[in-house]
């Protein structure tokens, strides 16, 4: 299982580009993965191929109208079951003994 997570955006559309990851929330949202946004990017949990293609559809619908992209990603690949975008946080707060801003 995977966790990817991911940033992109144009870096040639102005100094606002909520419109464009907008976008890409729509692609990450229908594909039924489950998600987790947070201000600086998205997380995605999948198998490698399913997280893989959410990437290439975002980067294919910013590609038709933006010159030049900028893109970071960092992948956690695990053998196992789903659940570890919850799982991982909730390992934390129970070491912590109290709830966590996520």
């Amino acid at each position: 299982m995977v966790l990817l997570e991911f940033s992109m955006s144009p870096m040639s559309q102005g100094e606002s580009v909520s419109r464009y990851v907008a976008r890409s929330l729509d692609i990450i949202d229908k594909s039924g993965l489950p998600y987790q946004l947070t201000p600086m990017g998205s997380i995605i949990e999948g198998e490698w191929a399913e997280v893989m293609a959410v990437v290439t559809a975002c980067f294919e619908a910013m590609e038709t109208d933006c010159e030049r992209i900028s893109t970071q990603i960092k992948i956690d690949y695990r053998a196992g079951p789903a659940g570890r975008l919850k799982s991982k946080v909730d390992t934390v707060e129970s070491i912590l003994g109290r709830k966590l801003s996520t």
